[in-house]
């Protein structure tokens, strides 16, 4: 298998070449294929099969194969997809009233245009920045990335944002994650810390209160035998 990757239109020539361990290979019967649908005018070498695609929209995007069988069945596949777009693996974690900027790249390819999306539900709703400019800012830094910076985060900011390329063979998505904290989480170890130290000196405290009782307590007997004694 092999992935190709298109941005433009263009003229490409697909081809399948049997290797020198399977020469021995007679009368092999060749079929191109694109997704299920056979292709004809196979150009033949030496062992050697081609075929030549114009390539003008993304309706000629997708998987193509060539099946040789003979004595054995072998097939190629080439996959011609746009570009890939780069987004974030991991989840972008900010707290809430902070800033957070998500980023997107195209390496190698330049995208006619950039749009960001939000998710809502099931929906995936644009971003436009001219509505809520304050909210929202979408920065082309240079032809190949993009910035979506969000201010004043809210729980609501929480969730999926997608990146989209359009190339002039069509478009692609990068997903990001977004994970808005509350200013409480930081909080939560430092106020435990703090929970065990109160309870601590409180424990110290109770027993030297304990302690000075137990001692008086011992002087005062001393005493009382003392006079008893007397």
């Amino acid at each position: 298998e092999k992935n190709i990757t298109l941005d433009s239109a263009t003229r490409i020539e697909l081809s399948c070449k049997l290797d020198n361990k399977y020469s021995h290979l007679k009368s092999l019967q060749v079929t191109w294929k694109r997704g299920n649908e056979t292709i004809g005018h196979i150009n033949k070498t030496e062992n050697s099969w081609s075929i030549q695609l114009r390539i003008l929209d993304n309706s000629k995007l997708g998987s193509y194969s060539c099946t040789l069988k003979g004595e054995e069945e072998l097939s190629a596949v080439f996959h011609l997809q746009v570009p890939k777009i780069e987004g974030k693996e991991k989840a972008i974690v900010s707290y809430e009233g902070d800033t957070a900027v998500m980023i997107c790249k195209s390496f190698g390819y330049t995208p006619i245009a950039w749009t960001w999306y939000m998710t809502n539900g099931s929906e995936q709703i644009a971003i436009n920045n001219s509505l809520l400019a304050d909210k929202y800012s979408i920065e082309r830094v240079s032809a190949n990335v993009t910035h979506l910076k969000i201010s004043e985060l809210t729980k609501e900011d929480d969730g999926i944002y997608w990146c989209e390329a359009a190339f002039e063979l069509g478009k692609s998505k990068g997903k990001l994650k977004l994970k808005v904290l509350s200013l409480m989480v930081p909080l939560k170890p430092f106020l435990a810390i703090v929970a065990e130290a109160v309870i601590l000196v409180t424990i110290v405290f109770l027993y030297e209160i304990y302690s000075k009782k137990k001692e008086k307590r011992a002087e005062d007997e001393k005493e009382f035998d003392q006079v008893e004694q007397l």
